[in-house]
């Protein structure tokens, strides 16, 4: 029996909710709205004018030091990291999320706001497959500087366990594990930010945390709590009396659970890793996680995916009509036999384009190369990719027929495997640099029985038959 596609998701309808920031104090309103298949998450300032988005994107994180904040085109999101973890846990894929202000309310501390919030909104799905990373292999990523670690291991679902240790006897080690997402809700949206007091002096005395209070962040008191410290904190939270319960926690907030900062940061690490912008099957296992690291083992991560994408064979099937048959080819291509390389094409884009060519023991070059040992030589490999990619630049023009391809320049080209008679070469280019002035730059993958075999950087231009 077949598994069945996951599709991917969106809420039904759109929701709204209203706070201040944490660390800038403003009021703002987040509203979740609806969004199409492949939009992922997306927050616009409905405050700016223009009304500016800033994709949910690892390569958008400019700072980590109180948060995980964006930046595109001089437009800022702070803290982004409790949202978008609500999102993932509830396994909705695509949201707009609008916001009047640089930063979402804070509510508590924790996403369980914005967890009743999406499930108010309710859920659907959209015809879209959803677009999932599965782990083949160990990924690991150390910063030495803090000694935090971050590994993500195969696994049958999306799975998260974090370690957390600051070496003060108030917090001490702590371990939390999420087994399923579809324990978040009960188990890990509810767990609030937390801070220890000496972090919590600074940002008073620099005015970092203008929105803060003790119902929405868990104060560990790790150092005698002077008078003068004392007198502090009950102008800053509008108290009169401020005490240190036994168990180090400060005045009168109880902890939803014994573990809760590593559940907390386990909610964080979800969060983070949203900005991948692909779904995990596999198990991520955080040593001391914080914000930066997640960071640093997202681009990581995000690095690794797309080049796997790029080394990955093109999903098409050869069985299937072609969108250009060698006939149609030959009459956009100057290119005739023995020297024509390339038989189909099955998709053709402003930016890519996908061709084929089967080898067989008939081609002309291995009589020579080699007796006894057939290899098609790599440069005639080098030719078919610019062949291929001579039918994605001269799509440009209305007469294709009155125009040569001539190579430019080749760089960084690679060969992986040898090919054979009998092999079936599947070519992937894609631009690198928008095609001007007949002048195509491209990277461009050949592979065969799923493996790579050649890679290189093509550039070349197109000139008119009777300017030669």
């Amino acid at each position: 029996m077949e598994n069945k596609p996951v599709l991917q998701t969106t809420i039904a309808n759109k929701v709204t909710l209203e706070g201040v920031g944490l660390h800038t104090g403003k009021n703002v309103v987040l509203t979740f709205n609806p969004a199409a298949a492949n939009t992922g998450y997306v927050f616009k300032r409905t405050d700016l004018e223009g009304e500016p988005t800033i994709e949910a994107d690892v390569q958008y994180v400019n700072d980590t030091q109180r948060g995980t904040n964006l930046v595109k085109n001089e437009v800022k999101i702070h803290t982004s990291e409790h949202v978008l973890s609500a999102l993932v846990g509830l396994e909705i894929d695509n949201c707009l999320i609008e916001l009047s202000a640089p930063e979402p309310p804070i509510m508590d501390g924790s996403s369980k706001f914005f967890v009743e919030a999406l499930q108010k909104a309710g859920k659907v799905e959209l015809s879209e497959e959803r677009d999932e990373y599965i782990v083949k292999e160990i990924i690991h990523y150390r910063d030495e500087e803090s000694g935090s670690e971050m590994t993500l291991i195969p696994w049958d679902n999306y799975q998260v366990t974090t370690m957390v240790d600051f070496g003060t006897k108030v917090l001490g080690t702590q371990n939390a594990t999420l087994e399923h997402l579809d324990d978040y809700v009960e188990e890990i949206s509810s767990s609030r930010t937390f801070s220890f007091l000496h972090e919590l002096e600074m940002l008073l005395e620099n005015g970092l945390i203008q929105g803060g209070d003790l119902n929405n962040a868990i104060v560990y008191v790790d150092k005698p709590l002077s008078d003068e410290t004392m007198d502090n904190l009950k102008k800053a939270f509008n108290k009169t009396k401020i005490t240190v319960q036994p168990n180090g926690i400060l005045d009168n907030l109880s902890l939803h659970y014994p573990n809760e900062a590593a559940r907390h940061k386990l909610l964080d690490v979800i969060g983070d890793l949203a900005l991948v912008g692909k779904r995990i099957r596999g198990k991520v296992i955080a040593r001391k996680p914080g914000h930066k690291v997640n960071i640093d083992f997202a681009r990581k991560l995000s690095k690794i995916i797309k080049q796997e994408k790029r080394l990955n064979a093109p999903n098409i099937d050869i069985n299937q009509p072609p969108l250009m048959n060698v006939n149609d080819i030959m009459k956009m291509l100057p290119h005739r036999p023995p020297f024509l390389l390339v038989d189909k094409i099955f998709e053709l884009s402003k930016t890519h384009v996908i061709g084929l060519k089967n080898v067989t023991m008939n081609e002309p070059f291995f009589v020579g190369h080699f007796p006894g040992a057939p290899v098609m030589p790599g440069v005639l490999q080098v030719e078919a990719m610019a062949q291929v990619g001579g039918v994605l630049v001269l799509n440009t023009v209305p007469d294709p027929e009155n125009y040569l391809t001539l190579f430019m320049k080749i760089d960084n080209v690679k060969f992986k495997t040898p090919v054979n008679p009998g092999d079936t070469l599947i070519f992937k280019l894609e631009l690198i640099t928008p095609i001007r002035r007949g002048i195509c730059h491209m990277k461009g993958y050949t592979f065969a029985n799923g493996k790579i075999t050649t890679e290189g950087e093509l550039m070349a231009q197109i000139v008119r038959k009777d300017s030669i």
